[in-house]
């Protein structure tokens, strides 16, 4: 093919062609919008999710009755008195002693209000072995960890002077420091290495310095558009810190990956021998099309989350949905006027000990993955057989999955002081440490029918098992409001817990609180919150997963004019899916092999996580996927067999699958390496679900599954013929090249 002027049509080849020969005007654009964005954000500032907003059901109306109240609950803290040896007990004179000093203590900080003393509410145990100092801190419960180091050293002053006693603190206050001070940085450390690991494995991938800073920049400048985007859309829908990570997790893998797309295949055909701007209009009509392709899939994925009705899950949604779309602009319109000005000096800065790249007239094959097919389009039965029979081997566990909020003992094991005083807390005192909280909203707070019915809600929630007790009411007469805190039977364990919250939901409360006209009780706390979020998330499984995997199919069926494409890609997303959730629940629910990344089996995943997994991993599969068979269909059109094509696009696609992969994967488990179970079961189902998509899916069961179907792969019935064709933006080799014709000597359509 000569490097005259082709002309090619589609969105991707004419934004790369118009960018190419206005470079400058690209480029000042793109820098505008960012500063812009920025500029903007800025200004508007960002709206978080509000509590009364994360959740529906109870633990909503809860959350609204003491918005709407005005009431800011302060940071409660306890500090648990308990004899080391079992002789002490509660009624001598030493544990009274000790008792006092704490009391004196934490008043003398100036620092707490409220303190009680467990001779005053009834907070001893029933071996009379442990008791509960309890106290609220001064000031906004969201900052109390920044002011509660004053009462932590005067608690452990009274330590030192009784070593008979153990006295520890715990509390909202106290927690809140502790992991600051332990896990505070662990997220700054993950996001600031992110950018390092990929620049990193882009340098060894390009050799180049330039090269391998332009996806690391582009990335990096849609990350800040988007962070500025996030605060003006926040002041419609609210954003958070978790969807500002998730965002720059997902901005930086998609961003880096679409750029790699774009310049591999650029280098790749000036290698051939093509000019500068034939090889970037090449670059644009086909790898800026499969990233428009794959961009807009993984907006569809992102967007399922919004469905959910979970205020989080729609911020992390959104927040995804606007950098991927923002990193795919960048990618098709200011990448190639980078390109075009930069020309040969992308090569600038190369690595010596990487050698120059060869110009050998061609792309340089995989010899690895070259091995790989040649096995693979020998034996597809086989191939398909081993490959899809250890996915499912794989996934099996998943079939038991178990999903709840993980408990502190869960989320941090008991490397830290403070998850110890939580299970000794919760041994004394069952459910002590995170008790059910029911909000009551009445008319008059202080009406007898009121008070009755609140005596009768706490002698039942006791005599019903579902607590022990003692059961605490706060009362806030301005307000006609009233806190009853209420520790619930099997404390950390959450199946008992949630059994002993049922009980006083559908039984407990009816007779009591439920009979007084007017009166609004709903039950709130930790175990609640729990329950109400599993229930919801349950309610939006079916929901999010059709709206996801419907869209995603018709935009493969679209954009590939194929009902076989669009069927195997759907497939083979979801297999790489359930592998993942397998991955997930052997590891960190059964515990095998955990110990190999630094977890542990804590017997469950936390709720959120597989249905976050399918919509990033549904999303981000599409990547790969579609460049693959886009490089695929590409070859067929320019007359090669289906075979042949397959083992041309997935052997010249190797190298930059593999190495977007290879940054994916990095990045992901640097996410592994954090201190909380949460963060490493996200983190081991991201890569692992990215390891296996781009090795045995995409260089193994794909290219199997396709060369079986063969010519049924372009199959697309006669009545779907009407489909809007979105097929056109063609590469000028297939334009050029004599056109693929069927058997009967028709033009062939792809």
């Amino acid at each position: 093919m000569g490097n005259g002027d082709i002309r090619v049509r589609g969105l991707a080849a004419r934004a790369g062609g118009w960018s190419a020969r206005h470079r400058w005007a690209a480029v000042g654009i793109w820098v505008l919008f960012v500063v812009l964005a920025m500029g903007l954000g800025s200004a508007a500032g960002r709206v978080d999710v509000k509590d009364s907003d994360q959740l529906k059901g109870e633990t909503h109306t809860a959350a609204r009755i003491v918005e709407d109240a005005g009431i800011d609950e302060p940071a409660s803290e306890t500090v648990l008195i308990q004899a080391r040896g079992g002789d002490l007990k509660a009624t001598d004179s030493e544990f009274r002693d000790a008792v006092e000093a704490v009391v004196r203590a934490v008043e003398g900080t100036g620092r707490v209000t409220e303190v009680t003393s467990p001779y005053d509410t009834k907070t001893i145990s029933k071996d009379g072995h442990s008791a509960l100092v309890q106290f609220d801190m001064r000031g906004e419960s969201d900052t109390a960890g920044e002011r509660v180091e004053p009462v932590l050293k005067a608690v452990e002053g009274v330590q030192e002077d009784h070593e008979s006693l153990r006295i520890e603190e715990i509390g909202g206050a106290s927690m809140m420091k502790t992991f600051d001070d332990a896990f505070g940085d662990d997220f700054k450390k993950a996001e600031y290495s992110a950018v390092p690991v990929a620049l990193g494995i882009l340098l060894i991938a390009f050799g180049a310095l330039v090269a391998a800073l332009l996806p690391v920049l582009l990335a990096i400048t849609a990350i800040m558009a988007t962070m500025g985007l996030m605060g003006v859309v926040s002041h419609v829908m609210p954003m958070s810190d978790t969807a500002n990570s998730v965002m720059l997790l997902v901005g930086l893998a998609v961003g880096v990956d679409y750029c790699l797309f774009y310049l591999r295949r650029e280098r790749e055909e000036r290698d051939a021998g093509r000019d500068a701007q034939t090889a970037l209009r090449i670059a644009a009509a086909t790898s800026g099309r499969a990233i428009v392709v794959s961009g807009v899939t993984v907006c569809v994925a992102m967007a399922g989350m919004l469905f959910t009705g979970l205020a989080e899950f729609e911020a992390m949604g959104l927040a995804s949905l606007m950098v991927v779309a923002v990193a795919m602009v960048g990618s098709v319109t200011v990448l190639p006027a980078l390109l075009s000005l930069l020309g040969e000096r992308v090569e600038k800065g190369r690595l010596p000990f990487l050698g120059r790249r060869k110009r050998s007239g061609g792309s340089q094959d995989s010899r690895f993955w070259t091995a790989v097919l040649r096995r693979v389009l020998a034996k597809p039965v086989v191939a398909v057989v081993v490959a899809a029979g250890a996915l499912l081997a794989i996934s099996a566990p998943a079939l038991g999955m178990k999903t709840q909020q993980l408990t502190l003992d869960q989320e941090f094991g008991d490397s830290l002081p403070i998850v110890q005083t939580y299970n000794r807390l919760n041994d004394a005192f069952p459910g002590g440490s995170e008790p059910a909280e029911v909000i009551v909203k009445a008319r008059d707070i202080n009406a007898p029918e009121v008070k009755s019915a609140l005596a009768d809600f706490r002698e039942r929630a006791i005599s019903s098992g579902a607590s022990r007790g003692p059961v605490e009411i706060k009362l806030h007469d301005a307000q006609n409001v009233a806190f009853v805190y209420v520790p619930l039977v099997g404390g950390s364990d959450q199946d008992k817990a949630g059994a002993s919250l049922d009980t006083l939901r559908d039984e407990v409360r009816p007779a009591t609180l439920g009979k007084v006209d007017g009166l609004e009780a709903p039950i709130t706390g930790q175990v609640a919150g729990s329950k109400d979020f599993n229930d919801q998330l349950a309610g939006a499984v079916v929901p999010v997963f059709a709206f996801v995997v419907v869209f995603a199919f018709v935009l493969m069926l679209l954009s590939f004019r194929s009902l076989t494409i669009a069927v195997t890609s759907i497939v083979l997303n979801l297999l790489s899916v359930g592998a993942a959730y397998g991955i997930l629940v052997a590891v960190f629910q059964h515990g095998w092999g955990a110990s190999l990344v630094g977890a542990e089996g804590v017997g469950a995943i936390i709720t959120w996580l597989p249905l976050f997994l399918f919509v990033i991993l549904f999303g981000l599969s599409m990547d790969y996927h579609v460049f693959v068979v886009s490089r695929i269909r590409e070859a067929r059109l320019r007359g090669l067999a289906t075979k042949d094509a397959i083992r041309h696009g997935v052997v010249t696609t190797a190298g930059v699958v593999t190495s977007a992969a290879v940054i994916m994967v990095a990045v992901f488990a640097i996410f592994g390496t954090l201190s909380m179970q949460s963060m490493k079961q996200m983190g081991v189902g991201l890569a692992a679900a990215v390891l296996i998509d781009a090795t045995i899916i995409r260089g193994v069961l794909l290219p199997a599954v396709m060369a079986l179907l063969g010519e049924r792969n372009w199959y697309l019935p006669k009545w779907l013929h009407r489909l809007p064709d979105l097929t056109h933006d063609e590469t000028p080799q297939a334009v050029a090249a004599p056109a693929a014709r069927d058997d009967e000597g028709e033009p062939l359509r792809v």
